[in-house]
């Protein structure tokens, strides 16, 4: 398989980052609302900001600006991390990419729920088509 990717929503979202760091059989990935960070337990011993430096596929990060549960700045955390990890060369690092929609909450892509938000629900799904597109997968 040449052309793989990897998407998930929430908990998937967290799973797209830690499987794009630890995996070279992808080419991209796309986290919609994806946690970054938190406690480390037997069941979750590494979150995503704690393997930035070592993404091996790039991803996109679509995010929500009024998610309760994640907050901006463990966002800013993770492009902070990013960066550095693409000025020492890591290239899936510094191809990576976060889009914040400013007043959309967690799972504002999920139609059957209240918090489904139509414009920025149809924009990310345009960008993860796109982003696939443009790194190979699609």
């Amino acid at each position: 398989p040449a052309k793989v990717g990897i998407t998930g929503f929430c908990w998937g979202g967290r799973i797209t980052w830690l499987y794009a760091a630890q995996s070279s059989n992808i080419k991209a990935g796309v986290a919609w609302y994806g946690r970054l960070v938190g406690t480390p337990s037997a069941l979750t011993p590494k979150h995503p900001l704690e393997l930035a430096s070592g993404l091996r596929s790039p991803v996109l990060g679509l995010y929500g600006g009024q998610d309760a549960g994640i907050a901006l700045t463990t966002i800013n955390q993770m492009k902070d991390a990013l960066a550095e990890a693409g000025k020492k060369g890591n290239a899936a690092a510094r191809a990576s990419e976060f889009v914040v929609y400013p007043d959309a909450p967690h799972a504002f892509h999920a139609d059957y729920r209240p918090s489904f938000c139509k414009e920025p629900a149809e924009d990310g799904f345009k960008r993860a088509l796109g982003w696939f597109k443009a790194h190979g997968v699609a």
